[in-house]
């Protein structure tokens, strides 16, 4: 290929019979080798692009090309494609031994017993299930039977890995080991692996990309950093980020933005950051609470609800025209419930969005 690009996805549509349309024109590709998360709320068509891409559902409208070939026209047995379901989906008659061996016993990939044996031992030692040999799924816990499940899947040495939601049933300390795991097996074994999650840290702690989907549409396409630091809307903004970002209604008149108890003028935000005219109108000016910072003579005055401790930081939250928004400041910094405060923004880490959720800074 003259391109790098291992999975392209074009124009891919779904629409079910009742109308319905899960999937609008989605386009992404993917580097060999990469790891890259499909991320969104329940419901945004993360799922059904990954079954297109197994051959699980059939798409009304699109390709998906692999290693140049349309897998359109391959029945999903042929198209090389392990997959990690959110259940497991492991034999509960089987031990983890014969689970992990049995892709290779079946269909066209059927591999004498020592030599499956020998390749399913190969990748139990690699997801660290070799002790587990003997047992019954039942008997295994939430994490050993993922890592089965991984095991499984990878033991076909499949060209791409899909994982759906892998570590939803997992509680938060386990999801945190495994999900460092998946990344650096991934790496290890270095095969182009999808990963499906509803979970915004999951995904910024593992891909090398985040693909941002929202009602059928791709939001953005991009590093988590930059989703981080610069959202295409409001929607990547607010679904990005924790705590999550803070939204002030504001309008723009004479040059001026004004908000509820504050105001200041458009010369302060950074020229190049903005479009050539700031028209008239109601925005939003959106902030992470990282950018607000104590100060006396700071632009917005506000009383402290609630302050909560993070580690090394503490969260302060503050009503603010209505709305619940927080402050993220130092440890040191001694704040209490019910004390008066002034806060500063930085402007230059600020956004704007118009009422649509259109970004103009």
């Amino acid at each position: 290929m003259s391109n790098d690009n291992f999975i392209e996805v074009k124009q891919l549509e779904k629409t079910y019979e009742n109308g319905y349309q899960a999937i609008k024109s989605v386009s992404f590709s993917v580097k060999k080798g990469d790891l890259v998360c499909l991320l969104g709320p329940s419901g945004c068509g993360k799922t059904t692009t990954l079954n297109m891409i197994a051959g699980l559902l059939n798409p009304t409208g699109g390709d998906i090309i692999v290693n140049g070939k349309s897998m359109l026209d391959v029945e999903p047995k042929d198209r090389n494609i392990g997959y990690v379901f959110q259940n497991y989906a492991l034999y509960p008659h089987m031990t983890v031994l014969q689970n992990v061996m049995f892709p290779m016993t079946v269909g066209k990939n059927k591999k004498s017993k020592a030599e499956a044996q020998k390749i399913a031992e190969h990748f139990m030692e690699l997801t660290h299930i070799e002790d587990l040999a003997d047992q019954k799924p039942g008997k295994l816990s939430g994490g050993q039977q993922q890592r089965v499940a991984i095991a499984r899947a990878l033991v076909q040495e499949p060209q791409i890995l899909l994982m759906d939601e892998p570590l939803s049933n997992l509680d938060a300390r386990l999801r945190l080991k495994i999900r460092e795991e998946i990344r650096s097996l991934v790496k290890e074994v270095g095969i182009t692996t999808l990963f499906v999650t509803h979970d915004q840290e999951e995904a910024l702690s593992i891909g090398d990309k985040i693909i941002l989907f929202h009602e059928g549409v791709i939001q953005q396409d991009d590093s988590g950093q930059e989703l981080y630091l610069n959202p295409n809307n409001q929607f990547v903004a607010n679904f990005i980020g924790n705590p999550v970002i803070d939204n002030f209604k504001v309008r723009v008149e004479d040059n001026n933005i004004i908000g509820a108890g504050f105001s200041f003028s458009v010369s302060e935000l950074t020229p190049s950051r903005l479009p050539e005219s700031l028209e008239d109108g109601e925005y939003t000016l959106a902030i992470r609470p990282e950018n607000l910072s104590l100060d006396e003579d700071g632009l917005l005055n506000c009383v402290v609800d609630d302050v909560e401790l993070i580690g090394r930081e503490r969260v302060v939250k503050f009503t603010h025209d209505n709305l619940q928004e927080r402050a993220l400041i130092d440890l040191e910094q001694d704040v209490n419930s019910g004390d008066k405060i002034s806060l500063n923004m930085n402007l230059n880490r600020a956004f704007l969005f118009k009422d649509n959720g259109e970004r103009v800074y």
